[in-house]
């Protein structure tokens, strides 16, 4: 099968994209508008962009109905403050996270809405989400327009880490839980393995459907 994107609608290439390229990580975007309501939303177009400096990426779609509200809010809001954090989703909280990409008004508060706590970031005006094992302050360094999105690039001021995930200046992946975003579903990260490995069919065994057996 070969298909030219020229030859297909937007939302048909989209669908590919997102059944193609993944697990995709999720960045967990805070931010608050200039009177000060509070905003919370998932994006899973987003990666890490620069190491030095530290900086990540994160594409925002404006023309998806479903969540045009929300999406417009985190761009307006990042625009105005130049400032957001990116925190991290873990299994717990995938329920939350999900609620925050409903498509609610812009003066509603997603901390409030779905149970979450706001907390002060050390270095910038937004605050973080306390429950997220992850969070990373940043501030803006360019937005991009990309045909119908925006690619956001934020430089990162501080990292927040919970203790008992920092192992001697690496993280520990297992015990934070971490989920991807698939195409219309979600993964968590439940196996891991190092390469070369002579045994790989252990871990890339496919799941047994339970209703067959």
């Amino acid at each position: 099968m070969i298909i030219d994107p020229k030859d297909q609608t937007s939302k048909e290439n989209y669908k590919l994209l997102i059944g193609s390229v993944l697990p995709r990580p999720i960045a967990w975007v805070s931010s608050v508008s200039k009177t000060g309501e509070l905003n919370l939303a998932p994006f899973s177009f987003f990666t890490v962009a620069s190491r030095n400096p530290p900086m990540l990426i994160f594409s925002i779609g404006e023309g998806v109905e479903a969540r045009a509200g929300t999406v417009k809010d985190t761009l307006a809001n990042i625009r105005e403050r130049g400032e957001f954090v990116v925190n991290i989703v873990s299994g717990p909280l995938a329920n939350e996270m999900a609620r925050t990409g409903e498509h609610v008004a812009p003066d509603v508060d997603e901390f409030a809405y779905v149970g979450l706590t706001p907390i002060p970031s050390q270095a910038i005006s937004v605050p973080r989400v306390e429950e997220s094992p992850v969070s990373m302050e940043c501030v803006l360094e360019q937005v991009i327009p990309l045909g119908d999105d925006h690619l956001v690039i934020g430089k990162v001021l501080r990292f927040h880490i919970q203790d008992e995930l920092y192992d001697k200046g690496r993280i520990d992946t297992k015990k934070l839980a971490p989920i991807g975003r698939l195409a219309g579903n979600y993964s968590p990260v439940e196996s891991m393995f190092s390469l070369p490995n002579d045994h790989l069919e252990e871990y890339l065994r496919p799941p047994v459907d339970k209703d067959r057996e």
